[in-house]
Parts: structure tokens; sequence; C-alpha cells
């Protein structure tokens, strides 16, 4: 999500999106919110559980800006 903002912010500063470089990324991450999940009726299995970067339990608060 980071990058993108980069891209956004080299367009707005004048530069041609067709002179960005392309960036691939390196790293994927993968989240899991079960409240979603449970919300729309889906059963998470435990093997994707243990793979996921992070586990969203409940719904936050607040968000980190």
């Amino acid at each position: 999500m980071y990058g993108a903002a980069l891209y956004v912010d080299r367009i707005l500063h004048g530069a041609k999106p067709s002179e960005l470089p392309v960036q691939v990324p390196t790293k994927f991450e993968m989240r899991l919110n079960l409240k979603t999940a449970e919300s729309l009726h889906l059963s998470i299995p435990p093997s994707m559980l243990t793979r996921a970067d992070e586990v969203i339990e409940e719904n936050a608060i607040c968000c980190d800006a």
C-alpha cells in the first residue's frame, strides 16, 4: 500500500506514469479477519489460520494512521 502512495505522489508532482519503474513485491502478507469471515458465513480451515501472518479476531476500535 505504501508503494502506491509513492507512485501517486510522483505523478502529482509531474512525473509521467509511463516513466515510472515497475516494482515487483518481494513479500506477500496474508491477514484474516475472523469476524468478517463469520459475517459472510465463511469457514476458514485451520491450515490457513496457521499460515496467516496476522489473524484479526475482533474489529479494531481505532486505526493507526
